[in-house]
C-alpha cells in the first residue's frame, strides 16, 4: 500500500452529535493503526436528517440517511463514510462496500422516560400512556406486548427526540404528544455518555432488535484498494459473522431498515456455532411470525487450510485469490475472514427467512407496505 500519495483521508459524516462522535472513534482506532495518515470529516445532512415532520416510511424508506453521503463518495469528495449499520441498505450502492465492521456494542433497544415517570417501566406504565419511537419494528412490538400502551412517532436526531421527551409534561396540551417515555437504540445512548437517562434495557427476549443494531460500518468504494487495506484490521470476526447473517435474513425478505422485521445473533465460537432469531409482524402487532435456526462455523484447521490454497510461495496472495477481488456478502467485503464462515452466516440469514416466508411472512409484510403506501396517498 502506497502510503506517500495519501497523506490526508477525508472521511464521510451525518452532522448529528452522535454521528460525529462514531466518526471521531472510527478514526481513532485507525490513527493508533496508521499514526502518519491524516483525518478530515466532511460532515453533511441527509434527507432523514432534513424531513423531520414525516413518519420515515412515508418519505420513502430507501437510503434515507446514507445517499448524501453516497454520492460525495462516490464522487471522491471524500474517501470512506461511517454509518451506524441498522441505516445502511442491504442493497448497496453500486460500486461501493462495506469495508469494515466493527465490534457491535449492546444491540438491545431502551427505554427513556419522563423525569416524573422514573418508578416506572413498560409492564408497569399507566393505561394511555404516550411512548415515542419512529421505528415499525419497535411500534409492532410494542403493541403486540402492551397493548395497554399508546404509540407515537418521533424523529430526529438523538437530542432532538430527547428534548421533546423532556419538553413533555404530565397534563399534556392540545399541540404536542405527551410522551411518557421513548425508546432508542442502547448502543447510541451509551455513545453519546447518557446512560443515566436509561430507565429500562429492554431484554430481546422481549424486544427483537433492528438488523446491524449496535454495530458501526464504514463504507468505501468498491476498488479503493487503498482504504480496503486500510479498514481491514477494524474488521471484527464475530461482529461481521453476525451481520453478514441478519442482512441476509433482511435481504431475502425483501424488508428495508424501517420493516416490522426484528432479529438477534448470537456467535459461539467455543463452540463453533451461530444462532439467529428473527421475527416478522404486522403493524399493529396482532400477527407474529417467528423462527429460530442454528449453524456449525468452521473448525479453525480448516479455515487455514482454505486460506493457504489461495497463498503463493511466498505466503503472499495471488494477484486473483478472494483476498484482492473480494466476494461481496451482503455489501461487506471480507478482507481476512473466511468465506467458509461468512457463507455459513448468510445461508443460516437466509433459510431464516425462507422459514419465515413458508409460513406466511411476505403476505404480513405486503399488507404493512399497502398500508403504509395508503396513508401517503
Amino acid at each position: 500500500m502506497d502510503r506517500n500519495n495519501r497523506k490526508t483521508i477525508r472521511v464521510g459524516s451525518r452532522k448529528s452529535e452522535l454521528a460525529l462522535i462514531q466518526t471521531k472513534f472510527v478514526i481513532s482506532q485507525l490513527k493508533e493503526l496508521n499514526p502518519e495518515i491524516e483525518f478530515e470529516i466532511v460532515s453533511m445532512t441527509t434527507m432523514g436528517d432534513r424531513v423531520l415532520d414525516k413518519p420515515l416510511p412515508k418519505i420513502g424508506e430507501k437510503s434515507l440517511f446514507t445517499k448524501d453521503l453516497e454520492v460525495a463518495l462516490l464522487s471522491g469528495t471524500v474517501d470512506f463514510i461511517v454509518h451506524s449499520l441498522k441505516d445502511l441498505p442491504t442493497v448497496m450502492e453500486i460500486g461501493t462496500t462495506i469495508g469494515a465492521v466493527l465490534k457491535r456494542d449492546d444491540p438491545r433497544d431502551a427505554l427513556v422516560l419522563r423525569e416524573d415517570c422514573k418508578e416506572y417501566q413498560l409492564d408497569s406504565l399507566p393505561s394511555k400512556s404516550f411512548i415515542g419511537t419512529s421505528s415499525l419494528r419497535r411500534t409492532a412490538q410494542l403493541k403486540r406486548k402492551f397493548p395497554n400502551l399508546q404509540v407515537s412517532d418521533v424523529r430526529g436526531n438523538l437530542n432532538t427526540r430527547l428534548k421533546k421527551l423532556d419538553s413533555s409534561n404530565s397534563t399534556g396540551d392540545n399541540t404536542n404528544t405527551n410522551y411518557s417515555g421513548i425508546i432508542l437504540a442502547l448502543a447510541g445512548i451509551k455513545r453519546m455518555g447518557w446512560e443515566k437517562r436509561v430507565s429500562q434495557i429492554i431484554d430481546s427476549d422481549v424486544m427483537l432488535y433492528a438488523v446491524g443494531q449496535g454495530a458501526l460500518a464504514v463504507e468505501c468504494r468498491l476498488g479503493d484498494e487503498f482504504i480496503l487495506e486500510l479498514l481491514e484490521p477494524l474488521h471484527h470476526y464475530e461482529t461481521v459473522l453476525q451481520i453478514v447473517a441478519e442482512r441476509g435474513f433482511l435481504t431475502r425478505l425483501g424488508g428495508g431498515c424501517s420493516a416490522p422485521v426484528g432479529i438477534r445473533s448470537t456467535v459461539c465460537l467455543t463452540k463453533n456455532v451461530m444462532s439467529l432469531d428473527g421475527a416478522v409482524w404486522s403493524l399493529d402487532g396482532s400477527e407474529a411470525l417467528e423462527c429460530s435456526s442454528s449453524a456449525e462455523l468452521a473448525d479453525k484447521k480448516v479455515i487455514q487450510s482454505h486460506i493457504d490454497q489461495y497463498r503463493g510461495e511466498d505466503g503472499e496472495p495471488p494477484k486473483k485469490c478472494p483476498y484482492k477481488q473480494p466476494k461481496q456478502f451482503v455489501g461487506v467485503t471480507p478482507g481476512k475472514i473466511s468465506y467458509l464462515d461468512l457463507d455459513a452466516a448468510l445461508k443460516l440469514g437466509t433459510e431464516l427467512a425462507e422459514n419465515l416466508i413458508s409460513k406466511g411472512a411476505l403476505d404480513i409484510m405486503n399488507t404493512a407496505k399497502d398500508i403504509i403506501h395508503s396513508t401517503i396517498k
